[in-house]
């Protein structure tokens, strides 16, 4: 069947994803629908589009969301303004969750007008259609081309998906299957069940982020995250973690649940006491996700409900504090700032563009006893990745325009991100049962599109692997 694959971000970058499939007929599906950020958002990298919709809209039949993550879905209110109006399929918690994300996103960065939020939200609401893993749901083409999607989990974030979309046509034979990867996650993630490859897929757009690194493994990014904790304990400091609100705020819960429940008996002679070692999330929106996880506990794998059967609370446990009010956030800063710790402050953004987490590392940037734990992704020009970068080195970060020499110790923990590595990657695609005829990269930078593709095509062939 002929179809084109077409890229509106995302395709020389790792932010801004928009990727759509149209049919020889005109026809278009699109997946996902994501904003630009770090370099990618100011227009010096391959964003430079931003937010303008600067592609036909007409002839798209439905949206598919694969996760609710920023950069997958920020752009959907200027998808809606230029006039889209069809059904918007996602999975079931991602249906929850989408609304709040957007909401969150239009009145940080847009307008706090509750009229004009309250009527884009009725609206995204009526087309947001929720669907089943597992199941699937046809695409009225308006011809005589059949198309039809299904969700699979892709373990990356709560409601995370990759979509399958199967194509066909009025010429007897077997259809075609092209699979969206969104952004597929590591084995191993707390809360979530590994990702599973479909048997076939003849063309699989594929994400790269982590094309060209390799993770560590859980129980050695645990003993890491353990490690800077003894060090906060010890000294009284004040860990830092940018986290993004969704999923990684859930999944650091989890870890630092299950090493507090280890450290529940005092049982060794360091004279460090866990019991003092205070947890915060200061992010109003990461506490409205967390209690969203905690409703959709069905969703969580097998290790995460032995937990629950167990009595445990991974995601409300007792030396956790959120934080909502704004002015308890301030007095929160100045508390640290003049007595230290020891205690986790887990706060947004990400990538420290924006956010809580920004006061606090004006505030503690300067104190030797802080560590700033770094535990996803930063983008070049964020200031994320210049603390990831020079804080190692003693230099300095500029914050809302101001300089702040970085005297805190700096880590970085990749074990503990949502993307899968080179190795979870290529073991995905070499799973299928029928491996496919070709292999398009996105979602990464240059260098890690093309070390992933030479792994690829170790397996696969050379010719099959584009980026």
């Amino acid at each position: 069947m002929s179809f084109q694959i077409l890229h509106h971000g995302a395709v020389d970058g790792v932010t801004g994803s928009c990727h759509e499939l149209r049919l020889a007929s005109g026809a278009g599906l699109l997946v996902d629908c994501g904003l630009f950020q770090g370099e990618e958002e100011s227009g010096q990298g391959a964003g430079a589009q931003r937010l303008a919709i600067e592609f036909p809209v007409q002839h798209l039949r439905a949206l598919v969301v694969t996760h609710v993550h920023i950069d997958h879905v920020g752009r959907i209110p200027y998808l809606l303004a230029a006039g889209f109006e069809g059904p918007i399929y996602c999975s079931q918690p991602s249906a929850e969750l989408l609304p709040l994300v957007l909401e969150d996103s239009l009145r940080v960065g847009v307008t706090r007008d509750r009229q004009l939020l309250d009527k884009f939200l009725t609206r995204l609401q009526r087309q947001i259609k929720p669907l089943a893993y597992g199941a699937w749901q046809n695409i009225d083409t308006g011809t005589a081309e059949t198309l039809a999607i299904r969700l699979q989990p892709a373990g990356h974030i709560l409601g995370s998906a990759y979509v399958m979309v199967r194509l066909g046509g009025q010429r007897p034979g077997p259809d075609t299957l092209v699979m969206f990867s969104g952004d597929l996650g590591p084995p191993h993630t707390p809360l979530l069940a590994a990702p599973r490859p479909p048997w076939r897929a003849d063309v699989v757009v594929l994400e790269s982020t982590y094309g060209d690194r390799l993770h560590a493994g859980r129980r050695l990014r645990r003993r890491q995250l353990q490690q800077v904790l003894e060090t906060a304990l010890a000294d009284n400091g004040v860990v830092l973690v940018p986290a993004f609100s969704i999923g990684r705020t859930q999944e650091l819960l989890y870890e630092l649940e299950g090493i507090l429940h280890a450290h529940r008996k005092p049982s060794d002679n360091s004279g460090l006491t866990w019991q003092n070692l205070e947890i915060i999330v200061d992010s109003p929106l990461a506490n409205r996700f967390s209690a969203v996880y905690r409703n959709m506990s069905r969703f969580w794998d097998a290790e995460a409900h032995r937990r629950l059967q167990g009595g445990r609370k991974p995601l409300s446990f007792p030396q956790l504090t959120t934080i909502d009010d704004h002015a308890e956030h301030q007095r929160k800063v100045a508390h640290l700032t003049a007595h230290g710790g020891p205690c986790v402050v887990i706060a947004a953004g990400g990538m420290c563009q924006g956010g809580r987490i920004v006061n606090y590392l004006k505030a503690l940037l300067g104190d030797p006893r802080t560590d700033v734990l770094l535990v996803g992704y930063q983008a070049r020009g964020t200031p994320g990745r210049d603390i990831q970068v020079y804080g190692p080195r003693g230099g300095y970060v500029l914050l809302d325009g101001e300089r702040y020499p970085i005297r805190a110790k700096v880590h970085t923990l990749a074990g503990y991100s949502a993307h899968g590595d080179q190795f979870n990657l290529v073991n995905f695609v070499g799973r299928m049962r029928h491996w496919p005829q070709r292999v398009r990269l996105v979602h990464g930078e240059f260098a890690a599109r093309q070390a992933l593709k030479a792994a690829l095509e170790e397996i696969l062939g050379e010719g099959r692997v584009e980026c």
